[in-house]
């Protein structure tokens, strides 16, 4: 069997596939703090995402997805580019 085909090199190629074939788990809005927040999400920086934590200190967990346009800095466009990526605790939006 050529060099290549080996069993760990198989097993590489397999967890590679696997990993780019998976969608990426969703970031939780109600648990994630300020960094993961800002490092998950596009078009939000730290500032954005201490709001984002501030706010929900303030008023309770997000009920919906679409409340993060109630967080200043937070529009449609920014919310429309990561809805996929967000969820509330186990169940998405």
């Amino acid at each position: 069997m050529p060099r290549f085909l080996t069993s760990p090199s198989r097993l590489f190629l397999a967890a590679t596939i696997l990993a780019w074939a998976l969608p990426a788990a969703a970031l939780d809005i109600n648990a994630a703090d300020a960094q993961m927040l800002a490092d998950e999400l596009t078009g939000v920086g730290e500032v954005r995402a201490e709001a984002i934590v501030e706010y929900r200190e303030e008023y309770g967990e997000f009920e919906s997805v679409g409340e993060l346009t109630e967080v200043r800095g937070i529009g449609s466009a920014t919310l429309e580019k990561n809805r996929d990526s967000l969820a509330l605790g186990a169940a998405e939006e």
